[in-house]
């Protein structure tokens, strides 16, 4: 949304909804209709799937870099994955109806949209390959940098069993993981909190899917760096006015 050329964005704003976003909170359930879409500003949206059997893992995160879930804009109604809040904070919403008309009209919100669903179909990929062939460990410190690129500070605030249902694992295979990191001096564990020490060693031990996802992104995100770059307004004046709350 910061990207969009201010005519756009000021068109849109009436539209948007501010809403808080607690940890946990279930946005979409499995076949229920989708009838708004996130843009998350502080929080952390996570897309699960879950098997007949019951078997849990993710399949992707948004933060400020996108929307969730954008699938709508291509004609599907109901949700076919469980969508949670995976980290406390704040997002806008809009009624799907109207952003997939936005969509439907063409311009910079199409071309944007577009860009974010071909970074974000990266993602999924990567994270397909990491289940079939990395560690546990190496699936944990992707999981962590891909969060905390997402947010502000080095902390993330989640269990180990949390991050066994994100990752499809045991809890205590978590458990190990974090324990391997820990002891390479690249994360620092408490109850309820991860904590990056050492960052170059986290992304050494993620291995090439978050350098492939972190191109990607990072050419994403290029969009809106040009767009305030080109902007007279001051940075500061600049953020506040793309992401007050709706009043």
């Amino acid at each position: 949304m910061a990207a969009l050329p201010l005519a756009d964005y000021t068109r849109l704003l009436p539209l948007l909804e501010f809403v808080e976003m607690p940890a946990g909170h279930v946005i979409y359930e499995p076949g229920r209709p989708m009838r708004h879409l996130y843009f998350p500003t502080t929080s952390i949206i996570a897309r699960l799937y879950e098997t007949e059997s019951g078997a849990c893992t993710q399949t992707g995160i948004v933060g400020n870099e996108g929307v969730a879930s954008i699938s709508v804009i291509f004609g599907e109604e109901n949700s076919i994955a469980r969508v949670i809040v995976q980290s406390t904070g704040d997002a806008y919403r809009i009624k799907a109806d109207l952003l997939k008309k936005e969509f439907e009209s063409g311009g910079e919100l199409q071309h944007l949209l577009l860009r974010f669903a071909h970074a974000l179909m990266v993602q999924t990929e990567q994270i397909a390959v990491s289940n079939r062939y990395h560690t546990v460990d190496q699936q944990l410190s992707y999981l962590l940098l891909m969060s905390l690129d997402r947010l502000p500070g080095n902390e993330l605030h989640i269990t180990h069993e949390q991050v066994g249902i994100m990752l499809g694992v045991r809890r205590e295979s978590v458990t190990v993981a974090a324990h391997k990191l820990q002891m390479t001096g690249a994360i620092r564990c408490r109850r309820g909190h991860l904590a990056v020490v050492d960052r170059q060693q986290l992304e050494a031990s993620a291995g090439e899917n978050y350098k492939v996802v972190k191109k990607e992104y990072d050419r994403l995100l290029e969009v809106y760096r040009s767009a305030t770059a080109s902007s007279s307004e001051p940075p500061a004046r600049q953020f506040k006015r793309f992401f007050q709350p709706a009043r």
